[in-house]
């Protein structure tokens, strides 16, 4: 479960993988897992009106068959405690409980980012990590960034979302192989997500891998998947304060997208607020403004790309 917002609950709809070739050929593979969110470590604490403090536990491992996980067995720990009544000392254990359970998860998915890393570096894959809220235009975005590419960069997508394989046949019509993830109820992705939809994309001379992450500004701030870049889209249709209000994930951004600008002047959009939003939410970051759909700024985006991808290689060579 995600302890960010508490997405991927007990009997939750388990991830899925949709390959998709981009001429739409081959016969679609599935493959099912136990959605990430399903973490083996839990510490329960309830309060009854029993007269005697009871304090039991009990301990068990199992091994996932194959395709529900990566081949270690999990120790399975409940700890359950009955009290006549919570005192202070309990509201500062039940902190330490919450605080060490979002601790494993976020381990976890970190060691399994590192492992995505060492494997893209070691076949010279440029990795991108796309997120915004929804409707930002993400998707049409993309689609106009593979078409530029053709020619330039061997580019593969992987594309999360909570249901339907809507946006993997949209970008897979750009002429780009295509996997999509359906996460159930997982508001993001996480790392080993990506470890097993990379094999199902053809990596011979791919060189740009696109990920485009579940709409969403909170949780997908907080999992590293192993990209080397990481990019927010900012639609001029969602206020010029948006950075402000999620700030994390702005300030992890390498570079901010603002999309959609052909809507600006319908939209009353104020360009001098949202530059001083980005400024302050996103110092850091390289800003592009630009419109899919008039080609506006999508140049200076390409070659920023390929300038990103080569300083990569560089530094890894």
């Amino acid at each position: 479960m995600c302890d960010d917002c508490g997405c991927g609950l007990p009997g939750e709809k388990p991830v899925g993988f949709i390959a998709h070739d981009h001429d739409h050929s081959q016969p679609h593979e599935h493959g099912h897992s136990h959605a990430p969110g399903h973490e083996h470590n839990h510490e329960h604490g309830h309060s009854h009106s029993h007269e005697a403090e009871h304090d039991h536990s009990h301990e068990h491992s199992h091994e996932h068959g194959p395709g529900e996980h990566h081949g270690e067995p999990h120790s399975q720990t409940h700890s359950h405690a009955h009290a006549h009544q919570h005192g202070p000392q309990d509201a500062t254990d039940e902190t330490r409980r919450t605080v060490q359970v979002r601790q494993a998860i976020l381990s976890k998915n970190d060691r399994m980012a590192e492992q995505n890393r060492g494997f893209f570096r070691a076949r010279s894959l440029f990795v991108i990590n796309v997120l915004s809220s929804p409707g930002s235009g993400k998707t049409t975005f993309l689609y106009e960034t593979v078409r530029a590419l053709k020619g330039r960069l061997k580019t593969g997508i992987i594309v999360g979302d909570l249901a339907t394989d809507n946006d993997a046949q949209r970008l897979g019509a750009a002429g780009t192989p295509v996997v999509q993830i359906t996460t159930g109820t997982m508001c993001h992705l996480e790392a080993d997500m990506i470890a097993r939809a990379v094999k199902r994309l053809p990596l011979e001379g791919l060189e740009l891998l696109v990920i485009e992450n579940v709409g969403n500004l909170v949780c997908p701030a907080s999992y590293d998947l192993g990209e080397d870049f990481r990019v927010v889209l900012f639609s001029v249709t969602e206020g010029e304060d948006k950075p402000l209000k999620y700030p994390p994930i702005f300030q992890a951004a390498d570079a901010v997208v603002v999309s959609k600008m052909d809507l600006a002047q319908a939209c009353n959009f104020n360009h001098e607020l949202a530059m001083e939003s980005l400024r302050r939410a996103a110092p850091k970051a390289k800003v592009f403004e630009t419109s899919a759909r008039t080609g506006a700024g999508m140049e200076a985006w390409i070659k920023f790309l390929q300038e990103q991808r080569r300083a990569k290689l560089e530094l890894d060579a």
